[in-house]
C-alpha cells in the first residue's frame, strides 16, 4: 500500500494548482483523475485541413481565455514558461453585439461592465428605450443600500439600473458569464465589485468612472502598456494544462477514480476504483461538489447535505469554420450575446479567430455557438444532427451565415457548471465549517468559476495543507 503526504482528488486546473503549490513547498503528493486527459473542462482540439494553409485551426472545447485583473492565471502561466506567448483580444474589432428584436445591435461604446460611462454613444444607442436611457441615468441619485447582506444580480440590477438595463446588458452579459438565472444569481459570489463600487461611491456610474480614471494614471505613472482584459496563450488554453503537468513530479495518476475516504490513524484511505487502496495524511477534494459530497457523506453528512445543495446545469458548445469569402462579414466585432427575453435555442456566438490570432487560417473564420445552461436547456436534449441543423438555421438568420463549413464540432459538458444562488457564500463557509481536519475543497463550484479563481482555490489548498502540517509537527 502507498502513502502519500497529501491525495489530491481531481486533476482540473484546480487540482494541478494544488499539486504545483505543494511541490514548490516540497510537499509529496499523489493527484488521481478518473478521465483520461488532465485539464477537465480545459480541452483544446488543433484541425488541419488539406484545403486550407498549413495553420490549424484552434478548437476551444471550454474556456478561450482568462481575465487579467485575477492575476493568478496570468501568473501561473509566466511560472511555467508561457508568459511570451500569451496573447491579448483584436483591439481593432472588440465591438460586443447584444441580440435586440432578432438584430444584432451594438453594444454602446462606454458600456462597462453594465455600466455606461460615456454619454453620447448611450444616448444615440437604440438599444434601450428613453425611459431605459432615464432610468439608468437616475442611478447617480438612488442611494446605495448600507447592510451586507446578499441579494441576487437581478434584484441588484434593477434596483440601480432598471429593468431594460437588466434585460438587455446584465442578463446577456453578467449571467451569460456564469451560465446562471439573473433571479438567483448572487450578487456577492459573482459580482461582489459592484456593491464595492455602490457603497464607496454611492453610484456605479460614479465608482466606474472614478475606476477608470485611476487605471488611466496608473497606466501613465507607470509608463507602461496595461495588459488586455482577456488573454490566452496563442496555442491554446491547453497550453496551460500541459507546460503544468510536464514541471509536476508527484505521483500523477490517469484513469484513477476514488470510490470511498475511509478515515485512519494519521489521516485518510483512499479507495480506489480499481480496488486497491492509498493511504494520504490530507486529502485535497478538486472534483465537482456532489462527487465531493459522495465522498463526505460518512465522514460528515452535513457538509454532504450542503455541498449537495450546490445546483449544476449542463451547457455546450458547437464550433463552426468557413471560408471567409464564402460569409457575408456577419459582425465587424468578436461577439454576440443573445438576452433570454429573446427566446433563442442559443446563449451567444464569439467569432473566435476575430477575438484572438492565430486561431484560424488566412482566408477563413472559425466562430463558436453556446448552448444549453438554464438560458436554453432544450437545446442541450438535442440529438447532435438537430443541433446542427438548429444552430446553422440561427446563424442563418442572425448573422447571415448560410454557407456549408468546413467541419464542425461539437462539446457537452453535462453537469458540468455549478450554481452560484443567493446565499452561497455563506453555504460555502457552513460546508468548510463540517469539514473533517485534514480534508479540504477546490474547484468552480466555491469561490470563483474562472480560470484565476480556481488556480487561486487550489494554490489556497494547498497552503492550507501546509499550515495543518506545520501544526501537526
Amino acid at each position: 500500500m502507498s502513502r502519500y503526504p497529501v491525495a489530491i482528488i481531481g486533476g482540473g486546473i484546480a487540482g494541478l494548482s494544488a499539486a504545483w503549490w505543494l511541490q514548490k513547498a516540497g510537499i509529496d503528493y499523489t493527484l488521481l483523475e478518473q478521465d483520461a486527459r488532465w485539464g477537465g473542462k480545459i480541452h483544446t482540439e488543433r484541425v488541419a485541413l488539406d484545403d486550407c494553409e498549413e495553420t490549424p485551426f484552434i478548437v476551444e472545447a471550454g474556456p478561450d481565455s482568462f481575465i487579467t485583473q485575477k492575476p493568478w492565471g496570468v501568473a501561473l502561466a509566466r511560472e511555467v514558461g508561457l508568459g511570451d506567448s500569451l496573447i491579448g483580444t483584436n483591439e481593432d474589432l472588440k465591438q460586443t453585439y447584444v441580440l435586440h428584436r432578432g438584430r444584432p445591435t451594438p453594444l454602446p461604446d462606454g458600456v462597462l461592465m453594465i455600466v455606461p460611462t460615456r454619454i453620447k454613444p448611450f444616448l444615440l444607442s437604440p438599444l434601450i428605450s428613453p425611459w431605459g436611457k432615464l432610468r439608468m441615468g437616475m442611478e447617480l441619485f438612488i442611494p446605495p443600500r448600507r447592510d451586507d447582506g446578499d441579494e441576487t444580480l437581478a434584484d441588484f440590477v434593477r434596483r440601480r439600473l432598471g429593468s431594460e438595463a437588466l434585460d438587455k446588458i446584465a442578463e446577456p452579459l453578467m449571467s451569460g458569464i456564469y451560465n446562471a438565472e439573473a433571479d438567483k444569481q448572487s450578487l456577492l459570489a459573482t459580482f461582489p465589485r459592484f456593491r464595492e463600487l455602490e457603497q464607496k461611491h454611492g453610484s456605479l456610474i460614479r465608482g466606474m468612472v472614478a475606476s477608470q480614471r485611476l487605471r488611466s494614471q496608473h497606466a501613465a505613472s507607470s509608463n507602461g502598456k496595461p495588459l488586455p482584459f482577456f488573454v490566452t496563450p496563442s496555442e491554446g488554453v491547453e497550453a496551460l494544462v500541459t507546460a503544468l503537468q510536464r514541471r509536476l513530479r508527484g505521483d500523477l495518476r490517469l484513469r484513477t477514480g476514488v470510490e470511498a475516504l475511509e478515515p485512519v490513524a494519521g489521516g485518510y484511505r483512499l479507495h480506489l476504483g480499481d480496488g486497491t487502496t492509498l493511504d494520504a495524511g490530507q486529502v485535497i477534494l478538486a472534483t465537482p461538489a456532489y462527487v465531493a459530497a459522495r465522498l463526505l457523506r460518512p465522514l460528515t453528512p452535513e457538509a454532504a447535505d450542503l455541498l449537495d445543495g450546490i445546483r449544476y446545469v449542463s451547457t455546450g458548445t458547437i464550433s463552426l469554420a468557413f471560408h471567409s469569402g464564402a460569409v457575408r462579414n456577419p459582425l465587424h466585432g468578436y461577439g454576440l450575446v443573445i438576452p433570454m427575453s429573446e427566446r433563442r435555442p442559443i446563449n451567444a456566438v464569439t467569432l473566435s479567430s476575430v477575438k484572438f490570432a492565430y486561431r484560424a487560417p488566412e482566408g477563413c473564420l472559425l466562430l463558436r455557438v453556446f448552448f444549453g445552461g438554464s438560458r436554453s436547456p432544450r437545446s442541450m436534449e438535442l440529438n447532435d444532427e438537430d443541433l446542427y441543423t438548429t444552430v446553422r438555421r440561427e446563424l442563418d438568420a442572425l448573422l447571415g451565415i448560410n454557407a456549408e463549413p468546413l467541419f464542425h464540432r461539437i462539446y457537452r459538458w453535462f453537469h458540468s457548471n455549478p450554481q452560484y444562488d443567493v446565499g452561497h457564500l455563506e453555504r460555502v463557509a457552513a460546508v468548510e465549517r463540517h469539514l473533517p481536519p485534514g480534508v479540504h475543497l477546490a474547484g468552480s463550484a466555491y469561490r470563483g468559476v474562472g480560470l484565476p479563481d480556481c488556480i487561486r482555490q487550489g494554490q489556497e489548498a494547498a497552503e492550507r495543507v501546509v499550515s495543518g502540517k506545520k501544526e501537526r509537527s
